[in-house]
């Protein structure tokens, strides 16, 4: 037997002089005030109409130091803020992006009518 395999074994199991308190995790039940930081963040990238997108990050982040705070109500306030400019933002960059594909579908077909007519005019048809 080994001499450290010889002391383990003459130590045993631990003696605790008293029982160990378990451990209690109060957490708040606080309502959750979503923040809308990732959408905010998604519309100041993609969508940027008028800036809606960085105002509406811009509230996000004072909604989340808010809630860091504790002021639940400024959080809630500022939230809604931000999400309010992130529908107004999403709504304009997709009317936005629509208008772009049809103008450029009308325009494609207006080119190809002038340069039809073009061609004829020019070959004596």
């Amino acid at each position: 037997m080994l001499k450290e395999e010889k002391h383990v074994g003459v130590l045993g199991a631990p003696n605790y002089p008293a029982p160990v308190p378990p451990t209690v995790i109060n957490i708040r039940s606080e309502t959750s005030v979503p923040d809308h930081i990732v959408w905010s963040l998604f519309n100041s990238l993609f969508l940027n109409v008028c800036c809606l997108g960085f105002v509406a990050f811009a509230y996000s982040v004072k909604s989340r130091d808010r809630k860091m705070v504790g002021d639940i109500l400024g959080a809630q306030s500022y939230a809604s803020t931000a999400k309010c400019l992130n529908v107004c933002a999403l709504v304009l960059g997709i009317l936005g992006t629509i208008g772009v594909i049809v103008l450029l579908g009308v325009g494609h077909v207006a080119v190809y009518q002038m340069v039809s007519e073009f061609m004829k005019k020019n070959r004596g048809y």
